[in-house]
């Protein structure tokens, strides 16, 4: 009898800081349905792993990493995974064990732990079998798995190397705002060149959540569950009235307006009461953050209606750049649809952030977020040469301080400046 399990994939982030700056185990999810395990840390890591028999366990060490708290989390996982445990077993390491029910086993060859990037990683099972005396053994024998050397951002873009000649500027404008804390992820399309610095740190997510929803509504438009041109009502319990919420929270209820036109106000002009009008219409936060994970966006969370001025709603740099790979290679979307969604997100009124950094003809397809403490934005960069790059930055600051803007301008800048060299140039 054959399990057919644990499909994992893998992304990670390069190591970006010195070995004096540990990583930290970031966020971890298994999927019973798939039987997938995601881990992501919030700087680059090695995995080392092997399988311990008797009873057969899948033992995944983190080098240089803590975990998320002091106290070892055991969570039990349907007929063949017994338990996945995470512990320390001693200052520097994070270890997650991944235990069998009696009776299975798995083999070297069936395993495989890779990574999309060397901060977001997944062990792959191809098969879980019943255990039999031909592939039991007594001892505890200890059998190394394979780690795989190649990263493929989100199965689609081969990652290269990393923005090598920019990397110690950026470095150097993050000490000279020393009071900020950033997380990045910048992919050049063309070459698979990257700058990724804390890219799976999770960050609240403020109006950069309204990113994912726009894509599962135009997902739900192409399965022809909604229609552009469907009527929504406005509803009492949608409206978001506050300061920054948008012009919807003026309209009395029973306003009724089209798809299309709701969610061009969520993206242009970032209306929270058009936010909620889509995420009622696609079936509430529990289905969306469903959606969510299977597209394999870890840190990405819709914990209350907008405005979410707390900041419960979370994301990070990697995961809405993750997405916007899977839109740029028509993995998410029609033809039909993909246009409409570009066209509506080059339209985001906020150009102080990543826009500003971009030279003379450039395009943007991206969403801005803002709190008192958290700036964001990320998408699509288009340069008048063509080529294409993706971004996504986040910036946690004292409440209010516009030189957070000013910090992402001029991280914008350099990277523009940098993918805009000739080839001959960036490869030197």
């Amino acid at each position: 009898m054959r399990l057919r399990v644990l499909l994992l994939s893998a992304i990670s982030i390069m190591l970006l800081s010195s070995p004096a700056f540990g990583a930290r185990l970031q966020s971890w999810r298994f999927d019973p349905a798939k039987n997938q395990l995601d881990l992501t840390t919030d700087s680059g890591v090695r995995p080392q792993a092997f399988l311990l028999n008797n009873p057969t366990r899948l033992v995944i060490d983190l080098p240089g990493t803590t975990k998320l708290n002091d106290t070892t989390v055991r969570k039990s996982f349907g007929s063949a995974v017994r338990e996945i445990r995470i512990g320390q077993p001693d200052a520097k390491t994070t270890r997650m064990v991944i235990e069998l029910a009696p009776g299975y086993t798995v083999s070297p060859e069936n395993s495989l732990v890779k990574g999309d990037s060397s901060s977001h990683w997944i062990v792959r099972f191809s098969s879980i079998d019943r255990a039999t005396p031909e592939n039991t053994t007594s001892s505890e024998e200890k059998i190394p798995i394979e780690i795989s050397n190649e990263f493929t951002f989100a199965g689609t873009v081969p990652l290269n190397k990393e923005m090598s000649q920019i990397y110690p500027q950026v470095k150097k404008l993050m000490s000279r705002y020393s009071f900020l804390s950033p997380g990045m992820f910048f992919l050049d399309l063309e070459t698979g060149n990257y700058l990724d610095i804390y890219g799976e740190k999770v960050f609240p997510a403020a109006s950069t959540i309204k990113y994912p929803i726009l894509i599962a509504l135009f997902q739900d438009i192409d399965a022809g569950k909604i229609k552009l041109n469907e009527t929504l009502v406005l509803r009492r319990g949608l409206k978001a009235e506050a300061a920054g919420s948008g012009v919807l929270q003026f309209k009395p209820v029973g306003t009724k307006l089209s798809v299309l036109e709701t969610a061009t106000k969520m993206i242009t002009i970032s209306d929270n009461t058009a936010t909620n009008m889509i995420i009622d219409r696609l079936g509430g936060k529990a289905k969306l953050n469903q959606r969510f994970r299977s597209w394999g966006l870890q840190n990405t969370v819709i914990r209350n209606l907008l405005g979410d001025f707390k900041g419960t709603n979370t994301t990070s740099p990697k995961d809405l750049a993750r997405l916007s790979v899977m839109i740029d290679n028509d993995k998410m979307l029609s033809n039909t649809s993909r246009a409409k969604v570009l066209g509506i997100m080059r339209r985001v009124q906020n150009r102080r952030l990543l826009p500003s950094g971009l030279g003379k003809g450039a395009t943007i397809a991206h969403k801005t977020g803002t709190l008192g403490i958290i700036l964001g934005d990320a998408g699509i960069v288009e340069l008048p040469t063509g080529k294409r790059y993706l971004a996504g930055i986040f910036v946690k600051r004292p409440f209010g301080d516009t030189r957070a803007r000013e910090f992402i301008s001029q991280v914008s800048k350099l990277v523009y400046g940098y993918i805009n060299q000739p080839k001959l140039t960036q490869s030197r």
